[in-house]
C-alpha cells in the first residue's frame, strides 16, 4: 500500500513521489507541497490567517 501525506501548511494531499520533505533538530516530519508552502512556514505565518489554505478556509467559515 502506498502511503499518501498531507502538506504540512496548506492541507493538501502530496502523491507518492512528490513534494519535499523537512525534518527539524527534534526529529519532527513535516511535508510541503510547493516551495510556496514551504518559504511561508519558514517565514513563520499561521496556515489558520492564510485564505488559500484548507484551515484558512475553515476559520473563514468557506467550507
Amino acid at each position: 500500500m502506498v502511503d499518501t501525506y498531507k502538506c504540512s501548511f496548506c492541507g493538501k494531499t502530496l502523491e507518492p513521489g512528490t513534494g519535499k520533505l523537512f525534518v527539524r533538530k527534534d526529529g519532527s516530519l513535516f511535508y510541503f507541497c510547493s516551495t510556496k508552502c514551504q518559504k511561508n512556514y519558514k517565514l513563520g505565518r499561521v496556515p489558520r490567517r492564510v485564505t488559500w489554505t484548507e484551515a484558512g478556509r475553515k476559520a473563514l467559515g468557506k467550507e
